[in-house]
């Protein structure tokens, strides 16, 4: 009897397959914007409640704090009850965040609706690294991984324009009430476009999980099974003890600490950079356009990230840029009030700062055998995103106290060199 799951592996992408690929895409897109549409506003909202950059910083985090609990808790949810109703739910929590952050009137309730938005953000970046591994074959599996994650930069850059735009003719609200739209629009196309996982039904095997394989093989055009596979029993129970077998330890300490570090040094530039170019003297919708570069920036080196995966070791090439992420991080500290030179120099911090997290998401997606892809995903996010709460909040506490940009951008870009030296000791391992 041929396994479902070899099929989807060793077979040819088939046409479902690369739509549920492009939703992935889509979605973390979407991700993308929400994350940074914090950023957008920041100038705005400081500017109508007149907070401090130190209380600002903490509500930039508040969605970050969000995600963390998503990322941690959704991921164990997405291995126990499927990727499908993880997505839907988690979307329809995004949609309904967006759009009551419009309705605050301060920063503690803005800081509760942008909990809640990081709580689907946090379930969804930790169940698509799961869904695009499931759907993709073997043989593409790291260039799909590597195209799904630069839609985050791909969102921030498009989200970013239409936020530019937003600005100059309307409040910093508009910026949510366009991240709610696109972020609805999204809940069908999962709904109706993206079934539960092959891989997934075969080893939980829940009620109907023969007639709905056979459904999913009969859209892909793929022979229909009679069977379900054999189940040997050891991957119906996931829990979060089992990422920290004796086999699994090591892989799950390096990359959290890892991915925690370099998260850090990462989102300073996204939180931070509005903020910094609009504190020279630009206006916000201009220092929004610097986010967008970072954005671009991001964009590419994630797909370069995915064309070098195949001439250059995995691990070798991610510590190459996590190094080169802390040296264009202090770089753009050091930036002069001239507006060229700042996009610039944010697109490269932006470059290998997001191929530094297609680095992560591609050793994060061998790292971890099937039945808890998405627990140990999740886990890693989940912890590792505590860098992406700390990072404004740190950032906004040296620049109250005095600190120059030079200084503070010299001390973030710590983060991703401690990344590196991180992963010289993790021992790669290849679980399909």
């Amino acid at each position: 009897m041929k396994d479902p799951r070899d099929m989807l592996d060793q077979g040819n992408m088939r046409p479902l397959q690369i739509i549920v690929v492009i939703i992935t895409i889509l979605l973390n897109a979407i991700d993308g914007f929400d994350v940074l549409s914090i950023s957008f506003a920041a100038p705005g909202i400081a500017r109508e409640w007149g907070i401090s950059p130190a209380a600002l910083g903490v509500v930039m985090s508040m969605e970050l704090i969000g995600m963390a609990i998503g990322s941690f808790f959704l991921g164990g949810v997405a291995d126990r009850v499927g990727r499908r109703p993880t997505l839907l739910g988690c979307l329809a929590v995004m949609t309904v965040g967006m759009l009551l952050v419009t309705t605050a009137t301060n920063t503690i309730q803005l800081s509760v609706w942008r909990v809640m938005v990081g709580l689907g953000i946090g379930g969804i970046l930790a169940c698509i690294n799961a869904v695009v591994a499931e759907f993709s074959n073997v043989k593409r599996r790291g260039l799909c991984i590597s195209i799904m994650v630069i839609g985050y930069p791909l969102g921030g850059t498009f989200g970013g324009m239409a936020a530019s735009h937003l600005l100059q003719i309307h409040d910093w609200r508009s910026i949510f009430y366009l991240g709610a739209v696109l972020t609805g629009i999204l809940l069908p196309a999962v709904y109706f476009f993206v079934p539960e996982s092959v891989h997934w039904l075969a080893r939980k095997q829940p009620k109907n999980a023969l007639a709905r394989i056979n459904a999913t093989l009969d859209r892909m055009k793929l022979a229909l099974v009679t069977e379900l596979p054999r189940c040997d029993g050891m991957d119906e129970k996931t829990s979060l003890a089992d990422i920290f077998s004796k086999s699994l330890l090591g892989p799950t300490l390096i990359l959290t600490a890892a991915y925690f570090l370099h998260i850090t040094t990462f989102y300073f530039i996204l939180k931070w950079s509005p903020k910094v170019v609009a504190d020279m003297g630009f206006s916000p919708s201009l220092a929004g356009q610097v986010l967008v570069w970072v954005s671009m920036g991001g964009a590419i080196g994630g797909a370069l990230f995915g064309w070098l995966t195949t001439r250059i070791g995995l691990k070798r090439l991610t510590i190459v840029i996590l190094f080169l992420t802390a040296v264009f991080v202090a770089v753009f500290g050091r930036t002069s009030a001239d507006l060229s030179q700042i996009k610039l120099l944010a697109a490269f911090a932006g470059f290998f700062g997001n191929a530094g997290i297609s680095g992560l998401y591609s050793i994060l997606a061998v790292s971890f055998p099937t039945h808890v892809r998405a627990t140990g995903t999740g886990f890693v996010i989940g912890v590792g995103r505590a860098g992406a709460v700390c990072s404004p909040i740190l950032a906004g506490f040296l620049l109250q106290s005095g600190a120059t940009l030079p200084s503070v951008a010299l001390v973030m870009g710590f983060g991703s060199l401690l990344a590196g030296m991180f992963l010289v000791f993790l021992k790669m391992q290849s679980h399909q």
